[in-house]
């Protein structure tokens, strides 16, 4: 998914302050005005802002959200799930009772504040697809790219 960073979707409109990117996304807002909706479904993004009208096309968090979220998830549970094993040495099946629910349910509670959050992160910095702005090809060294513009500027002089 493309975008110009200096496209008029993404400038803010002076009528309207911006809330910072963690208060729009632990809210699920727009990370413009702060006020419109972001999602139409659960993970669904809205197609733009009911509110101010921002075209959220530009968003594109691919699988960051769902990474970031069962590793923090995970990490906590396994730590509680650890402790409460050594501690309290319940029976193997109130720990698979406790543990997978916890795993889920927090996952599942986390997955929509933490892709908003990083759409309007995306929606703060500009964020557009990567581009290759080095002089050479893809996979080239610096001393392919100098013999490169060498031979050129000799087949120029003569």
């Amino acid at each position: 998914m493309t975008h110009n960073p200096a496209s008029s979707s993404l400038s803010a409109p002076s009528s309207l302050s911006a809330p910072s990117s963690l208060s729009a996304g632990l809210r699920c807002r727009c990370p413009r005005c702060g006020e419109g909706h972001l999602f139409s479904g659960f993970l669904q993004l809205a197609p733009r802002c009911e509110r101010c009208g921002l075209d959220f096309g530009f968003a594109d968090p691919a699988d960051g959200p769902a990474f970031f979220v069962m590793t923090g998830v995970s990490m906590v549970v396994t730590g509680l799930w650890a402790w409460s094993a050594v501690v309290l040495q319940p029976p193997l099946w109130a720990q698979f009772a406790t543990v997978f629910p916890a795993l889920i349910g927090g996952c599942l509670a986390c997955l929509r504040p933490v892709k908003a959050w990083l759409v309007a992160e995306q929606y703060t910095h500009r964020a557009g697809e990567g581009e290759w702005l080095s002089i050479g090809g893809h996979g080239e060294g610096g001393f392919t790219v100098h013999r490169r513009a060498v031979a050129e500027a000799q087949a120029r002089r003569g």
